[in-house]
């Protein structure tokens, strides 16, 4: 009878540790897969709360605002992978863990790599981009979808360590189908980030001559729109260099997996949803004060307000391509197109 408990003890605990050759009563499973799920858990939780924060202040309207919007859902379901449960034996429900992970990965990355090349077009090649919206969301979600269809297709999905993922039968593939393309667009980012803080200290230096209030305004909404996202190419490199570390080890020695290297990639890997709570909604939660909540919640509720921002005067954010200004009050030095977007700075309030 003990030699029958002492075995389903043993059958337990592989079927939750797949990726440790551990001996029953092990801690170490136990305190990886209770990681996992506390940092899907955090991201998880500040990416709804972001979502309620776009959703309360109504940051939906230009281009650049609702790209932000849908990194912010791509990051949510992501964050729901790393909470899906216990370490799930080869079966359908690992092949399907595996490729919710690999997809919505993907469409956090590739909305990453949008808002770069968005904010790269409108500001260095000083083209519009309000019509590239449809475009954005094929590339956004359909490339993702292809990546993780893929190992799907050819049956490479299985128990990966703290989670399903591609199988350590098949490293060529994981390199190939995430961390190569990862570091190389990461790269490209921060490529294009300091060519565009380049451009944009070029364009401060440029605003030279008598003190002029709309041209102070664009200086300070130039430096605040970069400010933050010129980080995320930094922070989405250091969520992912402990992942890439740990699988090359894997991929080295597939039998002895090393626990500070596993427990770093489960601290590390599922927190690209906070990550991008933190950069990206870093303005945001600047505006969630006590008064501006209860304020914002009775416009939504009620409908009586609308919680906007003050229009002081019409701001362009690139050149008019079709009209020209000899007014030495007007300047043409801006930081990029979004009929929509207003500035920072201006009121709490506008009328309905």
């Amino acid at each position: 009878m003990e030699d029958e408990h002492l075995v389903q003890v043993k059958n337990n605990s592989s079927s939750h540790c797949t990726f440790f050759n551990v001996e029953p009563n092990d801690y170490r499973c136990d305190v990886i897969l209770k990681v996992k799920r506390a940092t899907g858990t955090f991201s998880l939780v500040a990416c709804f709360f972001m979502l309620f924060a776009i959703w309360l202040l109504r940051r939906y309207n230009s281009l650049s605002q609702k790209m932000i919007a849908s990194l912010t859902v791509a990051a949510f379901f992501d964050s729901v992978a790393y909470v899906m449960g216990e370490s799930h034996p080869e079966g359908s429900l690992c092949d399907f863990q595996a490729w919710w992970l690999t997809y919505f990965d993907w469409s956090a990355l590739a909305w990453v790599c949008l808002i770069t090349l968005n904010l790269y077009l409108n500001l260095v090649r000083e083209i519009r981009t309000e019509h590239y919206e449809i475009p954005y969301h094929v590339v956004a979600w359909g490339v993702p979808l292809l990546m993780s269809i893929l190992p799907l297709l050819s049956g490479y999905y299985g128990p990966a360590g703290a989670w399903c993922w591609i199988t350590d039968d098949h490293v060529a593939w994981r390199f190939g189908i995430w961390y190569i393309p990862l570091f190389t667009l990461i790269i490209l980012m921060i490529c294009c980030y300091a060519r565009i803080i380049c451009v944009a200290n070029e364009r401060m230096r440029s605003w030279l001559g008598t003190f002029n209030p709309e041209r102070e305004r664009r200086k300070m909404s130039l430096a605040e729109e970069i400010r933050p996202l010129k980080w995320y190419p930094s922070v989405y490199l250091l969520v992912s260099v402990f992942p890439l570390i740990n699988r090359v080890h894997n991929a080295a020695y597939p039998e002895d997996p090393v626990f500070s290297l596993t427990l770093l990639h489960v601290l590390s890997a599922p927190l690209h949803g906070l990550a991008n709570a933190l950069v990206f909604g870093r303005d945001t939660w600047s505006q969630l004060s006590t008064t501006g909540i209860k304020m914002a919640l009775q416009s939504r509720l009620c409908d009586r307000t609308r919680i906007g921002e003050y229009h002081p005067t019409t701001i362009r954010y690139t050149h008019d391509l079709d009209t020209h200004s000899d007014s030495d009050d007007e300047d043409s030095n801006v930081l990029f197109y979004s009929p929509n977007m207003t500035l920072k700075d201006r009121g709490p309030w506008e009328s309905v």
